[in-house]
């Protein structure tokens, strides 16, 4: 059991036979009472975000969850088919497990595999991800003084906010972890 000041941005720990990752930690001191830390927890389960408080002092029971550096290769119906690249050994992760980040994934691209007990519970994506837009509006020369996007979809199916000089077929780099337009990497 560790304490609740003790978590921070993804720490794993279990609760009401629960598993939750933390996604962002804050600790908040009012006056002369009470300490209370509130957590922004992904539920590695179902795959549901909470926010949760708790008072200074609180426990919970801190697990330790393994990463599994494996190899998208490919989807088969409700399941996503990864390849251990060191034994070559194929297993398949059920659709639900896989929150947002099914999204971001290629064929081909590693990532790591988040286990606890044999358990499959999510995935860690790289970062930044490059991916080729396949539909955008034409930009209209002479309003790029400001910064001012436009709408774009790119390969995977993804909607985002890009800057008007990208066009189609343009690859752009996007942060995983808020979907939003990083920069573009060519054409």
């Amino acid at each position: 059991m560790i304490t609740v000041t003790d978590l921070r941005n993804g720490a794993a720990f279990t609760e009401n036979n629960q598993i939750f990752k933390v996604l962002k930690y804050e600790f908040t001191k009012m006056g002369r009472g009470t300490a209370t830390i509130k957590v922004k927890i992904k539920n590695l389960r179902n795959g549901s975000i909470i926010e949760k408080s708790f008072i200074s002092g609180a426990k919970v029971q801190e697990i330790f969850l393994d990463k599994k550096e494996v190899q998208y290769l490919y989807k088969d119906k409700n399941d996503y088919v990864f390849m251990e690249p060191r034994t070559f050994e194929q297993f398949s992760v059920d659709q639900d497990k896989m929150g947002e980040e099914k999204k971001y994934l290629q064929e081909g691209i590693e990532v790591n595999l988040l286990m606890y007990q044999n358990e499959a519970l999510s995935l860690e994506l790289p970062i930044k991800m490059d991916f080729k837009v396949k539909e955008t509006d034409p930009g209209v020369k002479g309003n790029s003084a400001t910064n001012i996007y436009k709408d774009a979809m790119l390969e995977n199916g993804v909607h985002l906010r890009v800057p008007l000089f990208v066009q189609e077929g343009d690859i752009v780099r996007i942060d995983t972890r808020t979907g939003e337009y990083v920069e573009r990497v060519g054409n």
